[in-house]
């Protein structure tokens, strides 16, 4: 399973909050290091000198109650035995093992540190002076050095900050959509009109030069149409000739008459089939038709007199479709099961699995086609002479792939286990 992101804009997205969230690391580690400790080793020496300064001429642990009480009247700090000392707070106090170990070297010995919050900040400190004790001293405005409002700030920059590069990312990567849709038209045959060249110099510059190559594309088309549509109508003139002269044929050459008609009647078809080719009826317009309909369409013209065609309908939802270019590709696989078959033939439709994509199904029980030649069939002008015969052009199949390729599908032929060829057709349900 892939967990980094595939598309440029999840791995910009991605770099962008990476990098982002190092930096905030790196501001915080800073902000501990070059603010925030600098500060506590300034509370901690302050704190060490009014504790000297309150056993600067004490002897032992004893302290007068008058003095006590007159230090702590003129400087608010206390000096308490332990047990007058957990009746005032001390017995909620958090004890500090970073600042007891910096109290102690300031002090010269073993000192214990706690401190408890309330309206202020208390600390409770065991001097190794008088180890029976404990003095108060109270700090005003430490509540306002906390570092949750920090943490919480430099969240919310990079939050905003990740989401200012995702909008930059989208905005940027919005011509790249555009073009990846113009491009999925132009391999249908359609050409959409010339992309609007916005965005950094380097999309402007592949927007630009794909308008160049849409529009080359789009001139080599019609000058193939046109040249197409002048072949057919110069063939056709002389070949409209040879038919007039052979119907002044005398009833002796009949049987000459009739092979020159049937030769006439294969150019003709032939031509047919490279317009077919060329054209393809790309300009059509894919509207939301039933499936269903349109192959029964099919094979109420197709099914001759003489032979058997069975049609089993699935549920399929309407989708969209060229119908007549569908509509010529189905006709088209239908006539070859009838001209290299003699059985019957059936005619499947229904939705996969995946629900997805709708298919068609002609499956016929002639002699089948060898594995080798079935890629190979679907190139133009290739005939499967060496398995069902070699009459038309070559283009029946290759007509059939492109009208499948430009709704989005796809044609698979297999050879059934039973005997016969199976061709089938998958066209998607979202266009």
């Amino acid at each position: 399973m892939k967990i980094l992101p595939r598309s440029a804009f999840g791995q910009t997205v991605l770099l962008i909050g990476f990098l982002l969230f190092i930096n905030q690391v790196v501001s915080y580690i800073s902000f501990a290091l070059y603010v925030v400790q600098p500060s506590q080793q300034q509370i901690n020496q302050l704190l060490a000198k009014q504790v000297r300064v309150v056993f600067i001429d004490i002897k032992d642990a004893r302290l007068s109650p008058k003095m006590a009480e007159a230090f702590h009247r003129e400087t608010g700090i206390g000096v308490y035995r332990e047990r007058d000392a957990l009746k005032l707070g001390l017995a909620s106090a958090a004890y500090y093992p970073y600042r007891s170990e910096q109290m102690s070297t300031l002090l010269g010995g073993h000192a214990e540190v706690r401190i408890s919050e309330g309206d202020e900040y208390l600390f409770w400190i065991r001097p190794p002076q008088a180890p029976s004790l404990w003095v108060k001293i109270p700090l005003l405005g430490l509540e306002e050095a906390s570092i949750s409002p920090l943490i919480f700030f430099l969240g919310i920059i990079g939050l905003l900050s990740v989401m200012g590069g995702w909008l930059f990312v989208r905005q940027l990567n919005r011509p790249l959509k555009s073009l990846q849709k113009a491009a999925k038209d132009v391999g249908r045959g359609d050409f959409p009109q010339p992309l609007t060249e916005h965005g950094t110099t380097e999309i402007m510059a592949v927007t630009q030069a794909f308008n160049h190559m849409s529009k080359g594309i789009k001139q080599l088309e019609e000058d193939r149409n046109l040249l197409m549509a002048g072949i057919s109508h110069d063939l056709r003139t002389p070949l409209t000739r040879i038919r007039l002269a052979s119907e002044m044929m005398s009833e002796l050459d009949d049987f000459l008459k009739e092979g020159i008609e049937n030769d006439i009647d294969d150019m003709n078809n032939i031509i047919d089939q490279f317009i077919d080719y060329i054209r393809h009826d790309s300009k059509d317009k894919a509207e939301l038709d039933d499936l269903n309909q349109l192959v029964e369409e099919v094979l109420n013209v197709e099914t001759p007199s003489d032979r058997n065609i069975t049609l089993t309908v699935g549920d399929c939802p309407k989708i969209p479709l060229r119908y007549i270019a569908v509509k010529r590709a189905l006709a088209n696989l239908i006539q070859n099961a009838l001209r290299y078959t003699d059985g019957d033939i059936e005619v499947y439709t229904g939705l996969d699995k995946n629900k997805e994509r709708v298919y068609v199904i002609v499956s016929d029980h002639g002699s089948g086609i060898p594995d080798a030649d079935i890629e190979r069939l679907f190139q133009p002008f290739t005939q499967g002479d060496k398995a069902r015969g070699t009459e038309g052009s070559g283009l029946g199949l290759a007509i059939i792939k492109r009208i499948v390729d430009t709704h989005g599908g796809s044609v698979e032929l297999s050879n059934k286990g039973e005997g016969g060829l199976q061709a089938k057709v998958l066209l998607p349900v979202k266009f």
